[in-house]
């Protein structure tokens, strides 16, 4: 019989963000009112962060499999097929809330808890990337926050021993009190030696393996279901606290009693904490699960079992180990410094049971608490799209060189180095192309082969066209890939949205992920992995609609990967793709006119994959010397960042008559690359451009140390540095006036 010592009220339901629908189903699911540690236990499974219960249903329809595709959605990490028998684990997911709480352990945290699904599958990491979003500069706390969460990644990182070798960073004042932490981590395993979570067997040992277990982050995951309000800076208890020498440590001793083939299953202690992963193991398995929290490792005095079922400390492992593999595996953990503790067992009934100093805590139903949460079809509403701008009725009040030179120094477009630099992004030896470019590179192990890895989503498209904006994410996402010469494979993703009870906002989820499926469908690029983060807005006012994509390609040969500089003087530049000079949504018509309205690009998938085959064979067949893809800014900030990557200059050519000339430089049309090719092979090119249907032209020629725009006085190359590189060391030390 359970003893029930706190009444439950519907004001401490309410505290724990059940609805009294869902409060009434979980009075019906266990047929009385459920102790206060039950309470929480439904809290932690049910909120928006751990059941997907507002998208699951929109979920379903991503494309999942693929001839590569080893283990899709639902496991710690999606898995892909490398060849020569190895595989790829990759993940994107969010920390969002902490980070805006507590910026440096938000982020922290961030990292470490994509890490730990990694090496939960097998996997050894290789490689982390991020998506950051912030405010806009001028509000206070921005600074701050950029801050704290660069160095939260970095010390991490740094510390665990992972380059961090990609990302991305965005401002603007829709992300003022609810910035975006998205965390990518990507490893290496072997194909036949892939770990996961459902248990099996009755009566095996549960293990509770790594860090001790604290009061931090106690109702972790709550938080992140829930918007923000004035109230926000007392949430900061709810903020994980990380450790990243005993994560490196946990790796190691995971790896190595996985080697010594210990583990039935292993689940990383994520959000959640404890509840999450016993419950999930137990599920998958159809199994249930009894602990007995006397026995979990706790660095905090007299912790109730509410406090340890919730509690999110950093750091941790539950595994169902092979019972005669017992002692082994203990020794392995005793010898990397770190706690191993039998805290349960697997057993025939389907229940969660939970005991601790004598008395049973909570004795639930474990398929409802991990496969049967509230599901919901959300009311929504598809916001009418905007008419096209034409480029015509743009006005363009500077010149292009003034126009350039300010898109180049605005907070979005400027250089990223003042971030990047504070992260180790070569440690390990594999990293082939740093940050700056398209996608990083990565050796696998000795190589030849090679990772591509890019994070994108360019939000405003979202705002504007939801449909439009998801397929633009994945098809930045395919050429960023491609322009690296790499075979695109598959994509994990991380949908950032406001309120879904608001009709509005579930419309831009809805029509974001339809648009993300059929770009996936198109490119042959499947969706392994994700996370979904809701709820980001506060009071009232919700984020823009921020689907990152985090992509992975392969090189079979990293040697031939391409790069976006200009290597030497004479040689054509072609742009491949058409121009139609697209301003709507464009940076052009946001920063240099003011606004941000109209429809954003159309993208055309056919037209993607046929440009990007066409480009991807020129690099690997050697033709190219460099290549890179057009997006934000359009041609002439593409050329520019080719011109500043090794101070090549070049001369281009006229835009066309019937283009005016600041759409045709900075219009955003999609489905384009520029190239560089020598001077002897243009002919081959445009013969095997005709061949292929593709649309290739020459636009000017490499060579000088100026940039020569038609009509215009050259630029220096050196001078294009100089402006892109300024803004953000300028901010961080604080020199630029809060009007920017």
């Amino acid at each position: 019989m359970i003893r029930n010592a706190t009444p439950i009220t519907p004001e401490l339901v309410a505290e724990h963000g059940l609805k009294p629908d869902e409060y009434k189903r979980v009075l019906d699911l266990i047929g009385r009112e459920p102790t206060l540690t039950e309470l929480g236990i439904f809290s932690a499974m049910w909120n928006e962060h751990c059941s997907y219960k507002s998208s699951k249903v929109h979920l379903r329809s991503l494309p999942t499999k693929g001839p590569h595709v080893i283990q899709g959605p639902g496991e710690n990490a999606g898995v892909i097929d490398i060849g020569d028998g190895l595989a790829c684990v990759f993940k994107m997911e969010s920390h969002n809330h902490p980070s805006y709480i507590e910026p440096y352990q938000g982020a922290a945290t961030g990292v470490g808890g994509i890490l730990r699904d990694v090496f939960t599958m097998g996997a050894r990491p290789i490689a982390c990337l991020n998506a950051l979003s912030f405010g806009a500069p001028s509000h206070p706390k921005t600074r701050h926050l950029v801050s704290g969460v660069v160095a939260g990644i970095g010390g991490y990182g740094n510390s665990f021993g992972v380059p961090t070798v990609g990302g991305s960073v965005r401002f603007h004042a829709r992300y003022d009190g609810n910035n975006l932490v998205n965390a990518m981590a990507v490893g290496i395993a072997r194909k036949d030696k892939i770990f996961y979570a459902a248990a099996s067997g009755v009566g095996m040992p549960i293990v509770y393996l790594g860090s001790k277990t604290g009061r931090d982050g106690i109702h972790g995951a709550s938080m992140a279901s829930a918007e923000f309000g004035e109230d926000s800076e007392a949430k900061r208890p709810t903020v994980q606290v990380g450790d990243p020498f005993s994560e490196k440590l946990l790796l190691e001793a995971c790896l190595e009693i996985m080697q010594k083939d210990c583990v039935i299953a292993i689940q990383d202690m994520g959000a959640a904490g404890l509840t999450c992963s016993a419950v999930e193991m137990g599920a998958k398995g159809d199994l249930g699960v009894v602990l007995d929290l006397d026995k979990v490792p706790c660095r905090e005095e007299g912790m109730s079992a509410y406090e340890m079922m919730l509690s999110e400390s950093q750091e941790r492992m539950l595994m169902v180990l092979k019972p005669e593999k017992e002692k082994e595996a203990e020794a392995i953990f005793r010898k990397w410094g770190l706690d191993f503790a039998i805290v349960g067992e697997t057993t025939r009934g389907n229940r969660f049971i939970v005991r601790h100093q004598g008395e049973v805590m909570a004795d639930l139903p474990i398929k409802e608490l991990g496969d049967q949460a509230p599901e919901y079809k959300r009311a929504f509403v598809n916001a009418a799209k905007p008419a096209a701008i034409e480029a015509d009725d743009v006005p363009a009040p500077l010149g292009l060189n003034e126009a350039l030179d300010k898109l180049i120094a605005t907070p979005d477009l400027c250089c990223k180095r003042w971030v990047w630099e504070q992260y180790d992004h070569i440690i390990g030896g594999n990293t082939v192309q740093r940050p700056g470019g398209d996608a990083a590179v990565v050796r696998v192990e000795d190589g030849p082969k090679g990772l591509a890895l890019t994070t994108d989503v360019t939000p405003r498209y979202c705002e504007a066209d939801a449909f439009e904006g998801g397929k633009q994410a994945v098809a930045e996402c395919w050429r960023n890939l491609t322009a690296v010469g790499s075979r695109p494979l598959a994509v994990t993703d991380n949908l950032n949205f406001g309120n879904p009870e608001r009709p509005e906002i579930m419309g831009q989820f809805v029509g974001a992920i339809r648009g993300i499926a059929e770009a996936c469908k198109q490119l042959a690029f499947p969706v392994v992995s994700g996370n979904v983060s809701l709820y980001n807005e506060t009071n009232g006012r919700a984020i823009l609609p921020t689907p990152s994509i985090g992509g992975v390609g392969l090189l079979d040969d990293f040697t031939k990967s391409a790069t976006l500089a200009f290597k030497r003087a004479g040689e054509a530049i072609l742009l491949v793709g058409e121009t139609t000079g697209w301003l709507g949504q464009s940076m052009y018509l946001r920063e240099i006119c003011g606004c941000e309205e109209g429809a954003p690009p159309p993208v055309d998938l056919i037209e993607e994959r046929e440009n990007g085959d066409f480009v991807r064979a020129l690099i690997l067949d050697g033709v190219t010397t460099a290549a890179h893809d057009l997006s934000d800014g359009g041609l002439a900030v593409a050329l520019a960042e080719m011109a500043m990557a090794e101070g090549v200059g070049a001369t281009l050519d006229a835009a066309p008559d019937d283009i005016p000339a600041h759409a045709y430089w900075f219009g955003e049309d999609q489905a384009r690359y520029l190239v560089s090719v020598p001077a002897a092979k243009v002919a081959d090119v445009l013969t095997r451009a005709r061949e292929a249907s593709v649309l290739v032209s020459r636009i000017g020629t490499t060579g000088g140390d100026d940039l020569r725009l038609p009509g215009e006085n050259p630029l220096t190359v050196a001078s294009l540095r100089d402006t892109f590189e300024a803004w953000l060391p300028a901010y961080m030390a604080g020199e630029l006036r809060a009007s920017v």
